[in-house]
């Protein structure tokens, strides 16, 4: 068996099959039908017994790894032992807390593949480690995975959603933890996901949190209204003086583009374009090109540069980017007496604000830099579109923002910008007619 065999075995769809080693008696390469490859040494043990080990995956480990391994192995069986149960054995004995530190090791040196087949990102992992450390370790960490059922999992959620792992805010950045579904939903996805990953490279033999039934998803609908728009640009003239002048322009830069936080506070000058964009390297949905309005535009080109650092909003240190735009916005909604308003609020407002103005819901997702919902969608070139959608929105969005007196637009007009919008898709309709209308009345 040769590494040239390996790599040019193609899989059969439904069902595995093997390449077995012509040197070394029952040491081969199992092809799953996904395309998953793994080294396998299958032997019969004292008692006759057929056995099949695997050894580790390809491309992880090395066929001569592997070949050396399986020699180990052979001679361990000559011997009387067998590995299979001794691997077993060790499975058996893995507690969750010990799965968890094989996946965030094992994630952090990019050796598991998250989306698109790609090492798992930072951000995700950072989200990751808080939902261990935080819930899952305290609840579950001691217990051994082989011992789990659904039950214990589902266990796990109830508790979280009910405050069993709240704690107040330590000393450093992060919030207090409150617990509740969304926390206790999302921490069953990750554990779910820790789990998949064991298994996949053959720590564990099944996945426990199979089929746990977790808390529906929670759509948070809050956006912010005309007047509570004003309100928030209010504030921000208001601390001015009182408040870190790069976490203000943030939250401005929020409201005026719908971008993620971190998509805003990591904003690199190299990025931004005058025509209109900012070029990401990465997002949640990959590579993109996101097109900012005049007013966007205004508040990134207006931040002073820090020698040296590459960053719109650059941390007081100069070493990464600013990260407490949120403990900002947090404070303005704290002073405006909204408990309910977080940065994700301040993206939801701009897409609804579009809606508003009817523009479909393929001009908002591209706006937003959703992923493509369809293979129609992948096609379908909304650059004039997008590039007219996001200017009026964040037009009209800055002029709330800045107290400007807005002068009611007739409904011919209103219905002759948007209109061309409502071609493209989604809304359009009688839908759409109806959100100009109402905009038009407002």
């Amino acid at each position: 068996m040769t590494k040239r065999m390996i790599d040019s075995c193609e899989p059969v769809k439904g069902r595995p099959t093997f390449l077995w080693d012509g040197e070394l008696r029952g040491f081969g390469c199992k092809i799953e039908g996904a395309g998953t490859k793994s080294f396998v040494l299958q032997y019969r043990n004292a008692e006759r017994r057929k056995r099949r080990l695997v050894l580790g995956r390809y491309g992880v480990m090395t066929l001569e790894q592997a070949r050396d391994d399986a020699r180990i192995k052979l001679g361990e069986i000559a011997k009387g032992e067998d590995p299979a149960d001794e691997k077993r054995a060790a499975r058996e004995g893995l507690t969750v807390g010990a799965v968890c530190d094989w996946y965030l090791t094992e994630a952090a040196a990019g050796r598991l593949l998250g989306r698109k087949r790609q090492p798992i990102k930072a951000s995700t992992l950072y989200m990751d480690r808080s939902r261990v450390e935080t819930h899952i370790r305290p609840l579950l960490g001691r217990r051994p995975v082989a011992a789990l059922i659904l039950a214990d999992i589902e266990a796990m959620q109830t508790d979280i959603a009910a405050g069993k792992t709240a704690k107040p805010r330590g000393e450093g950045r992060g919030r207090k933890t409150v617990g509740g579904k969304g926390a206790a939903s999302r921490s069953v996805t990750t554990l779910h996901s820790i789990f998949a990953h064991a298994k996949r490279h053959g720590l564990i033999e099944d996945n426990p949190a199979t089929g746990v039934r977790k808390f529906p998803d929670q759509k948070r609908t809050r956006r912010l209204s005309r007047a509570e728009i004003s309100e928030l640009g209010n504030a921000l003239r208001e601390l001015e003086s009182v408040e870190h002048p790069v976490g203000l322009a943030i939250v401005r830069l929020l409201v005026l583009t719908g971008l993620r936080l971190n998509e805003a506070q990591g904003v690199q000058r190299p990025w931004i374009s005058d025509d209109g964009y900012v070029a990401f390297g990465d997002t949640k949905t990959g590579a993109q090109i996101r097109i900012i309005g005049k007013s966007a535009l205004k508040v990134l080109r207006g931040q002073p540069a820090l020698e040296g650092s590459p960053y719109v909003f650059p941390s007081d240190g100069g070493q990464t980017h600013f990260i407490a735009a949120d403990g900002v916005l947090g404070r303005i909604c704290k002073r405006l007496g909204w408990n309910d308003v977080t940065a994700h609020t301040l993206r939801h407002t701009f897409g609804s604000m579009a809606g508003e103005l009817g523009y479909s819901e393929l001009t908002i997702a591209a706006m937003l830099g959703h992923a493509a919902g369809s293979v129609t969608s992948r096609y379908v070139h909304l650059d004039e579109a997008v590039q007219s959608a996001v200017e009026r929105v964040s037009a009209e969005i800055a002029v709330l923002l800045d107290g400007s007196a807005v002068k009611s637009m007739p409904a011919a007009s209103l219905f002759s910008i948007a209109a061309p919008s409502l071609l493209v898709g989604g809304l359009g309709g009688t839908q759409g007619l109806v959100t100009v209308r109402q905009s038009a009345r407002a």
